[in-house]
């Protein structure tokens, strides 16, 4: 079964125990504030990637990143957006099955209106008293089945 690794403001800082969590993804998304260039590289040593910039990625070498992207993946519709608050459509209107967004450094997931909604939490420096955490969305039949995983 396909797995979706799922991974978010690393400002700058990829953790190997985030590295070593994705290990076995089929497909990474970095939903954004990557904060440095060899972020996506080390990334893309795993799996493939989908990345987009967030409001740290101000950087020139950030350019290259879209502010949202969407992708489909085993069958699956992901559309990815560095804060859901900035989400300006329906996504099941839109025949998205998933919501991937980072920004709140709070991980967690939720299903509405038939869309799941993955918030990895931050894999980077430790905000607040918030965990450091990456997901994973396991595609199962017609299902997925999404985990958070704490990494530090």
């Amino acid at each position: 079964m396909p797995l979706v690794g799922i991974i978010s403001d690393t400002h700058g800082l990829l953790r190997p125990e985030a590295l070593a969590e994705l290990q076995g993804a089929d497909h990474i998304i970095h939903a954004g504030d990557i904060g440095a260039v060899e972020i996506v590289p080390q990334l893309e040593a795993i799996a493939p990637v989908t990345a987009i910039r967030g409001n740290v990625d101000g950087a020139t070498w950030a350019q290259g990143f879209p502010e949202t992207a969407a992708v489909e993946l085993f069958g699956r519709r992901f559309f990815v957006i560095h804060d859901r608050g900035d989400l300006a459509f329906d996504p099941a209107v839109e025949g998205y099955d998933a919501v991937v967004s980072g920004h709140s450094h709070k991980p967690g997931f939720e299903t509405l209106g038939g869309v799941m909604y993955v918030n990895p939490g931050s894999a980077g420096r430790r905000r607040f008293k918030l965990p450091v955490t990456v997901a994973t969305v396991l595609v199962e039949g017609e299902g997925m089945v999404p985990a958070i995983h704490e990494i530090g």
